[in-house]
């Protein structure tokens, strides 16, 4: 299983009562395929760029889309452009592709079957190895989850042990999710003052 797999897996075995935004695992997502797709050796990241390798298949489906995605012409395209245009509702398609392979299911309720529960890993290998990988404290997925909201907070890495493209991306990764949360606050605000002007006018 790749790490943003992994990553899909544990986002959805989430306790019920923890809150994961789907921009926020979609943009994590997005920098766990860019890691991905390094390890495959289908990509280099220099100088906060995205450098394609001739185009091979990695053997995972949404990883060879990511490929079949990437900006082939130079000055290539930088990390922090692929997170947002990668990202985009990157979450519902791991969610889809995994309940397409049946390492999901939607448990359906007794009194209103037509009515599906949120999305839940099923009991398997795939399930069990994510679980080991989110409990391993291994630094790099820790940095990932806690972007993506699944973690209150990475664990601590150095750049020598963990490398400069590895560092590149979960930085670009933090901005940007950084970045997506300022947005909303800004969004919630306008909201909030057009609620009150518009009950001062009724």
């Amino acid at each position: 299983m790749t790490t943003a797999r992994d990553l899909a897996i544990v986002a959805l075995d989430v306790s019920p009562g923890r809150s994961v935004e789907q921009g926020d695992l979609s943009l994590a997502l997005a920098g766990a395929e860019v890691l991905d797709l390094v390890a495959a050796g289908a990509i280099t990241v220099e100088d906060d760029r995205i450098v394609p390798a001739p185009e091979t298949a990695t053997g995972d489906r949404l990883l060879d889309e990511a490929t079949a995605a990437l900006v082939r012409r130079e000055p290539y395209e930088t990390v922090e452009d692929w997170l947002w245009r990668r990202g985009r509702e990157l979450a519902t398609a791991y969610v889809d592709d995994l309940e397409k392979v049946g390492l999901t299911s939607r448990p359906r309720g007794r009194r209103f079957p037509l009515l599906s529960a949120r999305t839940v890993p099923v009991d398997s290998p795939t399930r069990s190895a994510a679980q080991e990988r989110r409990a391993s404290g291994e630094p790099v997925f820790a940095a990932l989850a806690s972007a993506a909201g699944i973690e209150d907070k990475g664990a601590e890495f150095e750049e020598d042990l963990v490398g400069e493209t590895v560092t590149t991306v979960l930085a670009a990764v933090g901005d940007a999710v950084m970045e997506l949360e300022a947005v909303r606050q800004r969004r919630a605000i306008e909201s909030a003052a057009f609620d009150n002007i518009w009950r001062g006018g009724v």
